[in-house]
């Protein structure tokens, strides 16, 4: 199985999603992302193109690379795995030091009325020092859906990713 796995902000490619995938035998194509330097169309340009080369099987995303991932997920139909997804993007971004235009956000947001949720499985931690809107992502895809690790932080490294991975792809 191939998973194009998106990283959160200021994160890393080698992410604990990357290694989570790893660990249960996928092939991962994990690009590292400047979320600062590059407009948001443009990066989901760059990644779109990107998936049509690599033909993943699914995507992941953390944190911002969870919105990313939806986004992505909306425009081309493949399942997503999101872990601690920030998506409200144009609301977290500021408090997180962001200072770019929060703006190119709010279309990029529209396009996930087109993501079917029985495509989506979320995971996040129940102690959540970065996010505290879990509580929309699990109303707009289903509270079914999202699975909350208690006491698990905004940190991948923090949550049972491998087992959750397995067991949703089971499911």
């Amino acid at each position: 199985m191939k998973v194009f796995n998106l990283h959160g902000y200021q994160g890393s490619a080698q992410n604990a999603a990357c290694t989570a995938w790893q660990s249960l035998g996928c092939t991962v194509v994990s690009p590292a992302l400047d979320y600062d330097a590059e407009q948001p169309a443009a990066l989901l340009d760059r990644m779109e193109a990107e998936i049509a080369a690599q033909q993943p099987d699914l995507i992941c995303g953390t944190s911002l690379g969870g919105f990313f991932a939806a986004v992505l997920a909306a425009r081309t139909g493949l399942p997503v795995y999101l872990v601690n997804p920030c998506m409200l993007p144009f609301l977290h971004l500021p408090r997180l030091g962001f200072a770019g235009p929060i703006a190119p956000f709010v279309p990029l947001f529209g396009e996930l009325a087109a993501l079917d949720p029985d495509r989506v499985r979320v995971i996040v931690g129940g102690s959540d020092e970065l996010i505290d809107t879990h509580d929309f992502t699990a109303h707009f895809v289903g509270q079914n859906r999202v699975t909350v690790i208690p006491g698990g932080k905004h940190s991948g490294a923090t949550l049972p990713l491998a087992e959750f991975f397995a067991q949703a792809m089971d499911n």
